[in-house]
């Protein structure tokens, strides 16, 4: 897997799992959004670093395109369907999930070389779950 920074979109497994969001129907990409937290949620003691990236892509798609928000997202990447407001018990299950890969059982957050980096994704994913509460 190749990651070239510290955004919620800026690695290869993200930006295919957010190309693959972006053509579903509105309340499919919902579906696939829950079930891309939920399993974070149900990992048991360790998140493994593909569901996570999976997770905090998803979380950022749905902030990106479902309202206005400061997630970046790409303008070119902006759908002809947004999606709607997402319900509560998704924006649930995603707070829950991002709170997970922050967590110290997640292999996502343990996994960054460059500290700065890491300093810099745990901002990003930060400003995520903010824009869900």
């Amino acid at each position: 897997m190749g990651t070239w920074g510290a955004g919620p979109f800026q690695s290869d497994l993200a930006d295919d799992f957010k190309d693959w969001l972006h053509d579903m129907p509105p309340q499919e990409a919902v579906a696939a959004i829950q079930e891309a937290c939920q399993r974070v949620v149900d990992s048991g003691p360790v998140v493994d670093a593909e569901n996570g990236v999976e997770a905090v892509a998803a979380a950022a798609y749905a902030i990106g395109h479902a309202q206005v928000s400061d997630i970046p997202t790409n303008p070119e990447d902006a759908s002809e369907r947004p999606l709607p407001l997402i319900p509560e018990p998704v924006r649930a299950m995603a707070r829950q999930a991002l709170r997970r890969v922050l967590g110290d059982g997640s292999k996502l957050a343990r996994g960054w070389v460059d500290s700065s980096t890491a300093a810099e994704w745990r901002q990003e994913v930060q400003l995520i779950l903010c824009a869900f509460d």
